[in-house]
């Protein structure tokens, strides 16, 4: 079954891409949660129109992602974390620290945007993250674990 996606779905696809799924997640899932629409002819044809018009703006907010990736290509954060006398973290480093870190560099980055480069950050060290900036713009910023 032919669906139009009305938000981004991890997995599955992002917001106005048509995707074929079983006909039962459709109709049980997807369009009574309102996560996707069905792919009739006229819509279709409305889809087609929305994402011409769209276009235009779509392509000013992928240099604005663009334009960003460059300014947080350079950015190296430290953060600061209590430890113990070999190095090991109380706790871990997640992603909303990250987010803090960015916000006093003067970077507005969603926390939900951010991926670890490990599942869990406990020791101290230097790692990666990546921040998705748009659905094709991602940057990879380096930082630095330090004891408080």
């Amino acid at each position: 079954m032919e669906i139009i996606l009305t938000q981004d779905m991890p997995g599955l696809g992002h917001k106005d891409d048509i995707i074929t799924v079983k006909t039962g997640y459709a109709r049980n899932y997807l369009i009574p949660k309102g996560y996707a629409l069905l792919a009739t002819k006229r819509a279709k044809k409305i889809h087609s129109e929305n994402l011409r018009q769209r276009a235009h703006k779509e392509e000013k907010i992928k240099d604005e992602a663009l334009e960003l990736a460059g300014k947080l290509e350079g950015t190296a954060l430290t953060i600061g974390a209590k430890t113990s006398s070999t190095g090991k973290i109380f706790g871990s480093v997640n992603t909303i620290q990250i987010a803090e870190a960015l916000q006093k560099e003067g970077f507005e980055i969603d926390r939900k945007n951010i991926t670890l480069s490990e599942e869990s950050i406990k020791n101290i060290g230097k790692y990666k993250a990546g921040i998705k900036l748009h659905k094709e713009v991602t940057v990879e910023i380096d930082f630095e674990i330090v004891a408080e």
